[in-house]
């Protein structure tokens, strides 16, 4: 063997024995060409989401400006122009009736909507560990009792109760001292309503993880050593469950998106004028025979945001599986 060759096998060795998992798993995600143009284009919308405001105002409309002189109000006030009003000055056109901007509207709707199932996805899955965890460790009537409400939160029909749940509580908390409705505490409201009804998803996950890792070796041994249930809980359990707990998060999100839009598409959800995808859509039905463009911008969008974020999620789940296949 040359000095080279013993190197370079040296190098290739020494590399291999300093990968973290969080760096194994980044180099499988790495190699999924199908995970890597997902999470190219998830950071595309969400790029333009943050920069909503910017991207708004290089154009010249804010979402709730309507170009009165880009209507015709002879012709049922449908854009002047082809494909919806499509120019240089309304990138994706020019919504039918109210002559608000669609581009506008569209990276104002992604903010709400990625906005919205982010802090539900991580209030629900925050709740769902704690849940899970104590189901998991404790057992005995702890378990049963938490066990029991998993079972009744997973046997709902949840897209029945949210949409009868949630302009119950929009209208209870969503009310400003002048009695009109204030956005922050509606989209607030939707976000509490959302996270209700997901957690138990994670928390069923966690306890299963929970009650295979309390059984290992290393637990047995902190527990000779006289460890207590918040080291065991914290220390020892939970370190080990971040790549499920992940995982969930992941595929949380693109539901929660969908979740919130077809809310706002059956009218229980963001109320018009503030902008929303489900909403954009949900006007765009009136239209859709003489002006399809309108439905087709944000339909598109929802379809491209809602599936790069599931592939997403279920390649980083791939990648965070040691036991999977991978050729």
């Amino acid at each position: 063997m040359t000095t080279a060759t013993a190197d370079t096998e040296t190098t290739a060795a020494k590399e291999i024995v300093g990968r973290s998992p969080a760096r194994m798993a980044f180099l499988r995600l790495r190699r999924d060409r199908a995970s890597v143009v997902a999470l190219t284009v998830a950071l595309l919308f969400v790029l333009a989401a943050v920069l909503s405001p910017v991207l708004s105002g290089i154009e010249g409309w804010g979402p709730a400006t309507p170009d009165l002189h880009g209507i015709d109000p002879d012709k049922g006030n449908f854009p002047i122009g082809a494909f919806g009003g499509i120019s240089g000055s309304h990138w994706l056109g020019i919504e039918p009736g109210t002559g608000y901007d669609v581009f506008s509207r569209l990276v104002y709707g992604l903010r709400t909507s990625l906005m919205v199932a982010l802090i539900a996805a991580l209030l629900s899955t925050l709740l769902g560990v704690v849940v899970g965890l104590a189901s998991g460790y404790f057992g005995g009537k702890v378990d049963a009792a938490l066990n029991w409400v998993m079972n009744i939160m997973l046997a709902f029909p949840q897209l029945l109760f949210i949409i009868a749940l949630t302009p119950v509580l929009t209208s209870a908390f969503s009310t400003n001292a002048h009695g009109g409705t204030s956005e922050t505490l509606q989209l607030g409201s939707i976000i509490v309503i959302i996270a209700l009804f997901a957690w138990a998803y994670t928390a069923r996950l966690v306890r299963g993880q929970v009650l295979s890792l309390r059984e290992r070796e290393f637990v047995d041994a902190a527990r000779i050593m006289g460890a207590g249930w918040k080291h065991m809980l914290f220390k020892q359990l939970l370190p080990n469950l971040w790549a499920p707990i992940l995982i969930s998060f992941a595929l949380a999100v693109p539901t929660n998106i969908a979740t919130e839009a077809a809310l706002s598409y059956l009218g229980v959800g963001v109320v018009p004028p503030n902008p929303d995808l489900g909403s954009m859509l949900d006007a765009a039905t009136q239209y859709y025979l003489y002006d399809p463009t309108y439905m087709v911008v944000p339909g598109v969008a929802l379809l491209l945001v809602v599936l790069s974020l599931n592939l997403l999620g279920d390649g980083v789940r791939d990648a965070l599986d040691p036991r999977a296949n991978r050729a």
